[in-house]
């Protein structure tokens, strides 16, 4: 008897295989930010824990880089920008885990992802794009939800945390624009590697100068560890795959998913959960977000 294949089936099957990237990258995101705060909580510190990541990332993505088709050779100005990215992609990382390390995963996340704002505003300041009164409108409804979820902290927050994630952000936005300004039409794969061996150099010349590692204690947080620089590398080319078939816009749409399922894997692994006050603050600024990055679309 022949198979019949129904039309409905194989129409999911596509759009899963179309969307599968992004939910892929938003998915692993969502897995490294727990797993970064178990291998935290086990004992490792914020530098050997991003040492480790860097090192796993790279191995990673040299593999990648040798078994997919080599890329176009950039130009020595793009190699030295690219290679530049790499100190504030270190920043953006070390300050992003120091927010781990401080306050519950999904209040550090959550605060992270005002970088869509932030880089509106500054591109608007720079002139490399307009802002619309919609655009406006919803960051303003954003912003109102991020100060609703961190002012119904019911123990009260680490101011600290809460800046660490805020300037882990803004490496981000710098990270962006300097792409957008200096680096359009590169091969995004080399722009990632190089600033990954610039960064991953950098952690090793910092952990080897404080000689100070301070690792797991216990299997389950070496085991920790080591997924974290799995799962982050895995997410970084989950976003690719997902730029290259569905583009940049509705890639960025699904990533907005990665603080709703750290949110959720934090509630379930690490008993961190949100109040009702901040998940309505949350929910306020995630959807402030998608309305902010799907103007003018």
């Amino acid at each position: 008897m022949t198979d019949v294949q129904h039309p409905e089936s194989s129409k999911t099957g596509s759009r899963l295989t179309t969307i599968g990237p992004a939910l892929l990258g938003a998915t692993s995101f969502a897995c490294a930010d727990v797993l970064s705060k178990v291998a935290l909580k086990d004992g490792g510190d914020v530098l050997t824990v991003s040492t480790v990541r860097g090192v796993i990332g790279l191995a990673m993505l040299y593999a990648w880089l040798r078994l997919a088709a080599p890329p176009a050779a950039l130009p020595p100005r793009a190699k030295w920008i690219s290679l530049g990215l790499g100190v504030l992609f270190a920043a953006n990382v070390f300050l992003l885990f120091s927010a781990f390390a401080q306050v519950e995963v999904p209040v550090a996340i959550l605060t992270y992802f005002v970088y869509p704002l932030l880089t509106g505003f500054a591109a608007a300041a720079l002139g490399l794009e307009a802002m619309s009164a919609r655009g406006v409108a919803a960051a303003v409804g954003a912003l109102i939800g991020l100060a609703l979820m961190l002012g119904a902290h019911p123990a009260g927050l680490a101011a600290m945390g809460v800046v660490a994630a805020l300037a882990s952000a803004c490496c981000r936005v710098a990270m962006l624009l300097i792409t957008r300004a200096s680096l359009a039409g590169v091969d995004a794969r080399l722009i990632t590697w190089y600033s990954f061996l610039s960064s991953t150099a950098l952690f090793t010349a910092c952990a080897l100068v404080a000689w100070n590692w301070h690792v797991p204690a216990s299997a389950a947080g070496w085991l920790a560890l080591v997924l974290l620089g799995v799962f982050a590398t895995v997410g970084i080319l989950a976003v690719y795959m997902s730029t290259g078939r569905i583009g940049p816009f509705r890639t960025a749409l699904f990533m907005n998913l990665e603080p709703l399922l750290t949110a959720i894997g934090s509630a379930v692994f690490l008993g961190e959960v949100l109040s009702p006050p901040q998940m309505l603050g949350g929910a306020i600024m995630l959807a402030a977000l998608v309305a902010f990055q799907a103007r003018g679309q």
